[in-house]
């Protein structure tokens, strides 16, 4: 996934907002990234990847490799939206056909 990409697809919150809001924020607990824009409060796809992103920000790097695609992530929530685990918002990205 790169820096621009969407992070959160519920409120279109890119990857690059996220690591901006940890670095210059440094939230104590990963539940405050939902100040972010409402990372993480719709349909809870990105909220491992936020938990993985605080705690590596924690740990001072954050790591950029064996991530997803952009097309690879949006599918993956796109099945898991669709397995019933999670309910995007009103205006969300729409999950691709899986």
């Amino acid at each position: 996934m790169e820096l621009d990409d969407e992070l959160c697809l519920c409120f279109h919150v890119s990857k690059r907002k996220v690591l901006n809001y940890l670095r210059i924020h440094q939230p104590r607990v990963p539940s405050q990234l939902a100040d972010c824009g409402g990372a993480g409060t719709g349909c809870g796809w990105c909220v491992p990847f936020l938990k993985r992103y605080f705690q590596e920000s924690r740990e001072g790097d954050v790591l950029l490799a064996d991530e997803p695609t952009a097309d690879e992530y949006a599918m993956g929530r796109g099945g898991y939206i669709q397995s019933g685990q999670g309910s995007p918002p009103p205006g969300a990205t729409p999950p691709p056909q899986v």
